[in-house]
């Protein structure tokens, strides 16, 4: 960026959140884990009612906003811009990431902060959700740091590829919703400037806390490797699930990795991290 930015030092509380874009108002995917500052071991924090919502973690984040917590969500912030000028070329100029997600917000008719509508709607323009929509390489366009994820051996998803389990296109855009929402009452980072007090949001990628833990791409789905992984994090062992999933697994792991590196300097100054990319893509913490 323009101006090198010094790690925020007042965080207390690290959490991760695991996303869901999944139509409905209770959803199984999405997972809040919080670590505390220290070594003890990060815990999943019980959804109200037995399984959260989407506008229930809104409302948990708004609650927190002036709590010193660092908050990843793991989602795609924004779309791709600097490619061809436009988030979504041909219809009304969106000119930063806010604009963009107040778009979104606007468009969806969806419960519980969904945007299955806004994507469904621009099926075979922007998004592609079927072979009837054509080729599907004319559809897959990237922000800046999923490109450089790409280059040093990730696999980043397109938010315009709305096809497969591992599709981001419908989560990412109903996280656009809250953060819309969330806007002016919590800072999101780095559209935002870093601030000295409260709660910070930011975009994560829990592959990258996997790589640091040593698991390449493996997955965490028993006891004993996730309490490997957290040691690499220097955090003590866990207390025992109920079940052992990919969202809750992904959630802990990189919640304690947010409390490990969150004060790295390079991570809050990446090197392709400019003040246009900033405004229009957002950036994934944790890609230098």
């Amino acid at each position: 960026m323009n101006a090198r930015a010094d790690p925020p030092v007042h965080f207390r509380r690290f959490a991760a959140i695991d996303w869901s874009g999944a139509c409905g108002h209770r959803h199984r995917g999405i997972a809040v884990a919080v670590a505390e500052a220290g070594m003890a071991a990060p815990t999943l924090v019980p959804p109200p009612g037995g399984c959260w919502s989407r506008q229930a973690v809104y409302d948990w984040v708004a609650a927190h906003a002036d709590t010193a917590m660092l908050i990843g969500f793991d989602f795609s912030f924004s779309a791709p811009f600097l490619d061809r000028g436009a988030h979504l070329p041909g219809e009304p100029a969106t000119e930063d990431a806010p604009a963009l997600w107040q778009r979104v917000d606007a468009s969806s008719t969806d419960a519980d902060l969904g945007a299955a509508t806004f994507v469904d709607a621009r099926r075979g323009i922007h998004v592609y959700g079927a072979a009837a929509d054509g080729a599907k390489a004319r559809y897959l366009r990237y922000r800046r740091c999923e490109t450089a994820i790409a280059a040093i051996g990730g696999r980043p998803s397109s938010i315009f590829d709305a096809v497969g389990a591992a599709q981001v296109s419908k989560a990412s855009f109903a996280g656009m919703r809250l953060l819309h929402r969330l806007h002016g009452t919590v800072p999101v980072w780095p559209i935002d400037p870093l601030p000295a007090t409260g709660a910070l949001v930011v975009e994560i990628y829990p592959a990258l806390a996997a790589r640091a833990a040593g698991l390449g791409r493996g997955k965490l789905r028993s006891a004993i490797m996730l309490d490997q992984a957290l040691a690499a994090m220097g955090s003590a062992p866990h207390a025992a699930l109920a079940r052992y999933d990919d969202h809750s697994t992904d959630a802990l792991l990189t919640a304690a990795w947010l409390r490990a590196d969150s004060a790295k300097p390079s991570l809050w100054n990446p090197a392709g991290l400019t003040g246009e990319i900033a405004r229009t893509e957002g950036w994934i913490f944790g890609v230098e």
